[in-house]
């Protein structure tokens, strides 16, 4: 696990993969972020954010999705604006899910499936889940607030089984060892 101790600012999740061979069901990845107030680090969410919804203060969104994995590099893209989240939230977990719409798929069945975290021009964490390849859903990833009220970035790769909505449930249950 690495940690960056100083405070961040404005994140991008950036995510990739293969789109299916011809002729066979789309691939479907999602970012997921769970925020957790301060009151409940984590038990509850306060709220999800995923391709579907934003956070109620517009401070995490998603500014590209696919259901397809086709395009360019990284389709699908979740920014999270800490710097901006108030001060009654102190922990947001990131993770990813595959959707298993057309029968069970883990990152082993996804071909050129990888994760960056950036904050500018800075790589924070890579990963091609080859760690969590058994696994249909996975953290990335764990901002926490420190002492000064900054933010700070724990890689956390950790795979789940289950569909996305399970996941996103869970996902804040996993502690740092």
């Amino acid at each position: 696990m690495s940690s960056v101790s100083r405070g961040l600012g404005k994140v991008e999740v950036r995510l990739r993969w293969d789109p299916s061979p011809w002729g066979q069901p789309p691939r479907h990845l999602d970012i997921v972020a769970a925020t957790y107030s301060v009151h409940d680090l984590h038990a509850h969410p306060a709220y999800i954010v995923h391709s579907e919804s934003r956070s109620p203060d517009g401070t995490i969104n998603m500014s590209r999705h696919s259901e397809t994995g086709q395009g360019f590099g990284f389709v699908e893209v979740m920014v999270l604006e800490l710097d901006r989240l108030a001060s009654s939230y102190a922990r947001v977990m990131v993770g990813v899910a595959i959707h298993q719409d057309h029968g069970l798929r883990t990152f082993g069945d996804i071909s050129n499936a990888g994760v960056l975290i950036v904050e500018g021009y800075t790589e924070l964490v890579t990963d091609d889940f080859e760690r969590v390849a058994g696994s249909t859903a996975a953290t990335v990833a764990e901002f926490t607030r420190d002492g000064s009220g900054g933010w700070e970035l724990h890689e956390m790769l950790r795979g789940f089984d289950g569909n996305p909505a399970v996941f996103a449930a869970e996902m804040g249950s996993v502690l740092r060892p």
